[in-house]
């Protein structure tokens, strides 16, 4: 038992935490008792049980997953490419520079608005998303290649290393963490904009149609249940994207 305890202590104390905060919940809105601006939890739980029995539930989270990772699938590959391009090209990293930082200091609403002009509402999310993560991937990258250890350039160039080994031995191990740390801290982003554009856009058939619908028509528990769905599909998408990263890890360099 003790053993037991010892071996899964990490997911215990995580797990206690979580029930810990949710009890909190319970009791806060049992203490506020005005349920049309603050839901208990089980009137929550009750709601989303209703919604996963409905299509458009589901119609409007594969929308919002669909489109939301296209964007971020897409900056990953955009990012990760602009890094490489900035870390062989001085110039290039000169030129670079000033339009990741107006990206990452521009409002995302500011976006959405200016988005709207140019695209559909239905591709907002995925192109919002996209501009969000991209700066974060490529500063995170970038960042990681130039912190490389010289000498172990030195090392490669005596052993004759070249080319597709020197990647796999030394630009993508040196790499990765800060790529990996990169992917995580966008994934977030990319669902927090990525939403909110769905709900200033209106995007039909979408968890922010659903949201923006919630809020119109007062039915809090629902807003609740929708906001606890993004969430919890953050986490697990992030914990999914965490063990795939670790995979290609291991087939790149073993």
């Amino acid at each position: 038992m003790n053993s037991f305890i010892t071996r899964h202590s990490k997911k215990i104390i995580s797990a206690a935490v979580v029930f810990a905060w949710l009890g909190v919940w319970q009791l806060a809105a049992a203490l506020i008792n005005e349920p049309l601006f603050f839901p208990s939890l089980t009137s929550v739980i009750k709601t989303l049980w209703l919604l996963l029995g409905t299509a458009d539930f589901y119609t409007a989270v594969a929308n919002s997953l669909l489109r939301i990772m296209l964007g971020y699938l897409a900056s990953v590959i955009v990012g990760s490419a602009l890094a490489a391009l900035a870390a062989y090209s001085k110039v290039a990293r000169a030129l670079l520079h000033p339009l990741m930082s107006v990206i990452k200091a521009t409002p995302v609403a500011s976006f959405i608005v200016l988005a709207l002009i140019l695209v559909s509402s239905k591709n907002l999310s995925a192109l919002i998303a996209f501009l969000m993560a991209v700066p974060i991937v490529y500063t995170n990258t970038l960042s990681g290649v130039l912190a490389i250890d010289k000498s172990m350039f030195e090392a490669a160039d005596v052993y004759g290393m070249a080319g597709i080994t020197r990647f796999r031995y030394i630009y993508f191990p040196e790499t990765f963490p800060y790529f990996k740390a990169g992917c995580s801290v966008a994934l977030g982003l990319c669902w927090k904009a990525g939403v909110a554009a769905e709900v200033i856009g209106l995007s039909a058939k979408s968890i922010g149609e659903k949201l923006y619908d919630a809020k119109i028509y007062l039915n809090i528990p629902e807003l609740f249940s929708y906001t606890l769905v993004i969430v919890l599909l953050s986490i697990l998408l992030e914990k999914l994207v965490s063990l795939l990263l670790e995979r290609l890890y291991k087939i790149v360099v073993k």
